[in-house]
């Protein structure tokens, strides 16, 4: 399977360098292939290191002690010069004084303006993304976009009531935005492609190995895995995720939720994530659950308690909600998740009831890999992607300051 890899392309896959298609093949080989993956991180972690060395000024030292070896070389020359013959003496000292001293001064000339052209190039050639034009008058920062655009990190595109416009994020995948959006370009690099949504929705269709693409909203981030998914913001801060294809992590601090196909979650400003329940429960489930993540203290909807309500509807499918409830919730509550789990989905051998209750983390592992095949008809090939995503989800940058 694995017999053609893809070591080779792996630094123009990190610097964006590849096309599309040659892009989402390396990207698909990363998913299952460990030796390659391995690799990739190396190359990104080079890449993160060199982006933090600090960039230092010659000092004023080292031209002086330039200009002295180059008059201690002319010296010399001279004194070889003596030993020539008449006819060339005449000519050649002055080409041996001049053409160190010229060679010198060519290449202060070449580094001069090459660190000119390097500087203007930074200044004039911010990393950007190419945007298209899909419906209405976008704009970027305050000009109203063509057809074909530019978004530059911290850059805002923002689109009226009629508006719609396409994001292409590098090489990984595309970004539609849909009206009354206000999104801003925070990051891209060969490690980090980032957006952060203010406001409005938007749709992603991403095809790259974890921790990549990241989109920042007031409540919480979105990290995804070679995924489809929509994220709404509304004006109060919260957000709702709905993931058609593979999976995205929602997370604040070490609040996180596991969003598959087929299901949603919300977030909160302040709260973070809440927990994740497929689209197809039914409605009383939906909203007992809003209650129990949001509004744990308002009673007055209803006389039974929103956990009992979920625990009494939760089908067999619902584990992935009951499961997350089961770290979120403490003493009797958590007790009672897990005699609803247990009942729809009872834990393999070595698992038992203490141990799961102290949330011990191997006995945890050993159950959720047994009711994640209720959770997703993922292939086998993106099930091994999604344990190497699971693996790295504590890893999701840029959430430790979210508020």
């Amino acid at each position: 399977m694995f017999a053609k890899h893809v070591g080779k392309d792996l630094s123009a896959y990190c610097n964006g360098e590849l096309s599309l298609h040659g892009a989402s093949e390396v990207a698909e080989h990363l998913i299952g292939c460990p030796r390659c993956r391995a690799m990739f991180e190396e190359i990104k972690l080079g890449v993160n290191l060199a982006e933090r060395l600090p960039e230092m000024k010659a000092p004023d030292s080292l031209w002086q002690d330039l200009e002295a070896r180059l008059d201690a070389q002319v010296s010399t020359g001279e004194s070889a010069s003596a030993r020539q013959v008449t006819s060339v003496r005449a000519i050649r000292p002055l080409a041996r004084i001049w053409q160190p001293r010229f060679l010198a001064i060519a290449a202060t000339l070449i580094i001069a303006l090459g660190l000119g052209a390097f500087w203007f190039y930074k200044q004039e050639t911010r990393p950007s993304w190419e945007v298209a034009r899909l419906d209405g008058s976008p704009t970027i920062g305050s000009a109203i976009m063509n057809d074909k655009s530019r978004l530059a990190i911290g850059q805002w595109l923002e689109t009226d009531n009629v508006s719609r416009a396409k994001i292409q994020v590098g090489s990984i995948g595309q970004v539609e935005i849909d009206p009354n959006s206000r999104v801003k370009l925070v990051q891209t690099r060969p490690t980090e492609h980032r957006l952060e949504l203010a406001r409005g929705r938007l749709s992603a269709h991403i095809w790259a190995p974890p921790r990549l693409f990241f989109v920042d909203t007031p409540s919480a981030v979105a990290a995804d895995l070679g995924c489809a998914y929509t994220l709404e913001v509304d004006d109060e801060g919260g957000s709702l995720l709905r993931v058609t294809s593979g999976w995205v992590a929602l997370q604040l601090k070490d609040r996180a939720s596991m969003v598959p196909a087929g299901a949603a979650c919300a977030t909160r400003r302040g709260i973070g994530p809440g927990t994740p329940y497929f689209e197809d429960a039914s409605e009383n489930f939906r909203q007992a659950l809003s209650k129990l993540d949001f509004e744990p203290h308002d009673s007055d909807w209803s006389k039974i308690p929103a956990l009992n309500q979920v625990l009494m509807q939760a089908r067999p499918r619902d584990t992935l909600t009951l499961w997350h409830l089961l770290s979120r919730l403490e003493g009797a509550d958590r007790l009672l998740v897990y005699e609803r789990l247990a009942t729809l989905s009872p834990p393999p051998n070595g698992v038992t009831r203490e141990g799961i209750l102290q949330l011990e983390d191997e006995m945890l592992k050993s159950w959720k890999a047994q009711l994640e095949s209720t959770w997703s008809n993922d292939s086998g090939l993106r099930k091994a992607w999604i344990k190497v995503w699971t693996g790295a989800l504590n890893k999701v940058k840029g959430v430790e300051g979210k508020r």
